[in-house]
């Protein structure tokens, strides 16, 4: 059986999870629940990042020991998952043992082949980052990201030689073109890795939250170190170990050289297999301004699924812009996608279908040609364009409503019409499922046919249908 494997990032429980933590964790759920489909066997994983200096020093603001602190925060992120209707196959902390374990092995095999060495580091730090920054990277010796000023720090540590590496990124670069997407941000970095690279600063001995180093207990490893390893460690699980590589890394724009740099030179000194493609996306601004803890407009969980349902927050998110641009959110934005298209579009074609076939029957007829939509679609959300895929299946349910208003089958009471509509209704549906799952499921128990590939390729069944109930109540 064909394979697939998505990942998240691990979020940093510092705080609950906003709208940019939806984004990334539902697409991974769209691509995870389309291969499913597709009928491969999946492994979808999310989780936390919980070591390193910015949750030490959230934790000792809280009054908490770390893993206190972040114990606390994991049921917000469940939760917000579960809200959103997220299937995901293992959601891993890197305080987990067995990811513990493997860093550890991993850290001393790369010891062992030399590519680890003792000296010490002078350098301007963000904490909110987890990052060095040079002179030259920094503006004003604040950090380019979160615009505070850069700390300075000088410690021993143990280096890896991210700089050996350089050679061997940029042929994987070349060699594999998709490797790193979108083709803007794959550009981005073969540019800074053409500049040069420099070793890697990999522990820290100021602070103990953290993975100790095997081979010398009194340095802690590096957070990205730790954290990266994450998508390898969770496939050495029994029965998982076939996962890897992993099919796609998602991102966001902003930890895509963390991804696209330190993690393959990472893997290749380890001689661990390759993960096959690295997608970074934009970021949500919230009515044209940047999300911060400061203006205090970012989009919790709750708030985003209360204004409308989980699968219109869903369906906005990804309909609204291209997967690797920015987008901008507005609650009236959300509300005017839910009413014109959700419900006039989707809900009002099931709700007249069903109730025309309540009363008149289904006759089974020659379906209304779907291939061109399924193949656009598949091609789309394989390609990652999430809001062109969309934008066809909608295009075909404008086709099926066109059908009707043409056909009149209230007037005709022809169940023919009704059965070619209501078939029309099975495809959108499977379609539309790993975006809008719920609602899929709910058109599925109506029209009596299962989610499927299979039924996607067979005409549906002529059964008894019952007047479908509302399926998006319009907003005002």
């Amino acid at each position: 059986m064909a394979k697939y494997y998505v990942t998240t990032p691990i979020y940093y429980p510092n705080d609950v999870p906003h709208i940019g933590h939806a984004y990334t964790t539902i697409a991974a759920d769209v691509l995870n629940r389309w291969n499913k489909l597709q009928g491969k066997e999946t492994f979808f994983l999310t989780g936390t990042d919980e070591h390193g200096k910015k949750i030490a020093e959230a934790a000792e603001k809280s009054k908490l020991t770390p893993k206190e602190f972040a114990d606390k925060l994991i049921p917000e992120f469940k939760k917000a998952w579960q809200l959103l209707n997220i299937d995901y196959d293992r959601f891993i902390r890197t305080t987990d043992k067995d990811h513990e374990k493997i860093v550890q092995e991993i850290l001393q095999r790369v010891h062992d082949k030399g590519d680890i060495y003792k000296g010490e580091y002078e350098g301007l730090y963000c904490t909110a980052c987890e990052a060095y920054y040079t002179e030259k990277d920094s503006i004003d010796n604040c950090c380019p990201i979160h615009k505070r000023p850069l700390e300075k720090l000088k410690e021993e540590s143990y280096f890896f030689r991210l700089s050996k590496y350089q050679p061997f990124l940029l042929d994987l670069y070349r060699n594999n073109p998709q490797f790193i997407s979108p083709d803007k941000r794959r550009k981005e970095i073969i540019n800074r890795v053409k500049e040069g690279l420099h070793d890697l600063s990999i522990s820290r001995t100021s602070f103990n939250w953290g993975i100790p180093l095997p081979f010398d207990k009194k340095h802690f490893s590096y957070v990205w170190f730790d954290a990266l390893l994450n998508y390898y460690s969770a496939t050495k699980e029994k029965g998982r170990e076939k996962f890897w590589p992993a099919d796609i890394h998602l991102v966001g724009k902003d930890i895509l050289w963390f991804h696209a740099v330190y993690w393959p030179a990472i893997l290749k000194s380890a001689g661990i297999k390759m993960p096959k493609k690295i997608f970074a996306h934009g970021w949500w601004t919230v009515n044209g301004e940047k999300m911060s803890k400061t203006a205090g407009n970012a989009i919790k969980i709750k708030e985003l699924a209360d204004i409308a349902g989980t699968d219109s927050a869903r369906y906005f998110l990804l309909r609204e812009t291209s997967f690797g641009d920015d987008g901008d959110f507005s609650k009236e934005m959300l509300i005017e996608r839910h009413n014109n298209e959700l419900a006039n579009k989707l809900g009002n074609l099931v709700s007249r279908v069903s109730a025309l076939a309540e009363k008149y029957g289904l006759e089974k007829a020659k379906a209304i040609d779907s291939k061109k939509v399924i193949k656009k679609t598949k091609d789309y959300i394989e390609d990652l364009k999430f809001d062109r895929a969309i934008y066809e299946i909608f295009a075909f349910i404008d086709k099926t409503n066109e059908f009707i208003q043409k056909e009149k089958p209230w007037e005709t009471h022809d169940s023919k019409v009704i059965y070619q509509a209501s078939n029309a209704i099975k495809d959108s549906a499977i379609l539309l499922y790993p975006f809008i799952p719920e609602t899929s499921e709910k058109i599925a128990g109506i029209f009596n046919f299962k989610i499927s590939l299979d039924s996607l390729n067979k005409p549906l069944k002529t059964t008894k249908i019952k007047k479908a109930p509302i399926l998006f109540e319009k907003i005002k």
